[in-house]
């Protein structure tokens, strides 16, 4: 199969995989199956769903687009009275659930996903219909943000990485909500940039003034090797250098990065080789037993283990990030490469757009049928063929 064939195959096929999972309240994480079922990957994720819609927006089918309208609708209709998106929501009308902790960044991509689809859908006035909906959710993620610092802190195992023990100040999560404050002019934006700067990179000359924030990067400091990426998280005395790719590349994507350091983030990743066996490992360095974060609920059902799930293992719902990420650098060759390494991995299994792969011997594992690495691939190709962005 020719590059071009290839491509044209993995449009068409998750087209078709959308629709398939697709209902008239929204888009399911991955495909009916009784595995699927027991699991409970036959719900509207708030994550899932709304990274759904930025492809499904964009695709120019209108069952699609509809779809993405209706997803977030329902997580609206069930949102927390204190202004929280659900972790997932049934739908055949169960209760939605919230997670143990607050499952944060269902909130934060519920919002980027409605402005995203609003836009494409401006006769529909959806953020009109929505907007006291906006209003909380912006107000419970608020209220979750330090006052001086204007990063967001969350409990351990509460974002989408939901078995691994990043706490504290988060990187992926404070990404997001540099975003969240650029589309809907969130006072303090700059001040975010700023300070998750500071504390995420804590190994440039520049000291910060504020003093619990020097407390906290110079923990870092006193113990860390140094590194050319964003830290996972930090915490009071401890933090992550396994390398996040998610964070690191929406670092770039959202221009919390400015030019040096986002190509230095770039090269770093495609050095240590992100995109082997697929585009793109969820870490650079997986944690081990041994390793003073690794925590007995990782090795649950032996599912979090070295190379595997959200320890090291191949997402291409990333995948289809890191392309983006490589093309607003400048790198098209690379992201082509990318987004035909993304195919390749839908491909397998005719078409099976497995859940993730094992970050060394790329064996398929999860779910079938995956919806966001279906919506991610047609996402990342209209980057490429039509210069579509994540822009502000």
């Amino acid at each position: 199969m020719s590059d071009l064939q290839l491509r044209t195959a993995a449009h068409t096929a998750a087209i078709e995989l959308l629709r398939k999972n697709t209902t008239p309240a929204g888009v399911l994480a991955a495909s009916r199956t009784m595995e699927a079922e027991a699991r409970r990957y036959t719900r509207i994720f708030g994550r899932d769903a709304a990274i759904c819609a930025l492809g499904m927006a964009i695709s120019g089918d209108p069952e699609l687009l509809r779809g993405a309208r209706a997803s977030l609708l329902t997580l609206a209709e069930h949102q927390a009275e204190n202004g929280q998106v659900p972790k997932y929501v049934d739908p055949e009308g169960a209760e939605p659930d919230f997670w143990y902790v607050g499952c944060i960044d269902a909130t934060l991509w519920w919002l980027i996903a409605v402005r995203w689809v609003a836009r494409r859908l401006p006769e529909e006035r959806l953020e009109a219909e929505l907007r006291h909906r906006i209003d909380a959710a912006l107000q419970w993620l608020h209220c979750q943000e330090h006052p001086r610092l204007f990063l967001l802190q969350q409990n351990e195992a509460s974002d989408w990485a939901d078995i691994m023990p990043r706490s504290g100040y988060v990187l992926y999560t404070n990404a997001l909500w540099y975003h969240v404050k650029q589309l809907f002019d969130w006072p303090h934006a700059e001040e975010t940039k700023f300070h998750f700067n500071h504390l995420f990179f804590p190994f440039s000359r520049e000291r910060p003034d504020y003093r619990r924030l020097r407390l906290l990067t110079d923990y870092v400091l006193d113990a860390s090797c140094g590194s050319s990426l964003y830290l996972s998280f930090v915490n009071l005395s401890f933090w992550g250098e396994e390398g996040d790719v998610f964070g690191n590349v929406l670092a770039v994507l959202f221009g919390l990065a400015d030019p040096g350091p986002a190509e230095r983030v770039v090269e770093t990743l495609s050095r240590v080789g992100v995109g082997v066996p697929f585009p793109a490992r969820s870490v650079c360095r997986p944690l081990e037993p041994d390793d003073s974060l690794w925590r007995s609920y990782m090795d649950r059902h032996q599912q979090n283990r070295s190379h595997q799930y959200h320890n090291g293992g191949v997402w291409p719902f990333i995948g289809g990030f890191w392309a983006m990420a490589l093309l607003q650098l400048g790198r098209r060759s690379e992201a082509e490469t990318a987004l035909e390494g993304i195919a390749e991995a839908g491909r397998i299994g005719n078409w099976g757009f497995f859940e993730w792969f094992h970050g060394q011997n790329a064996e398929p594992n999860g779910m079938r049928g995956q919806s966001w690495n279906a919506a991610m691939y047609l996402l990342a190709e209209a980057a490429l063929d039509r210069g579509i962005e994540l822009d502000v």
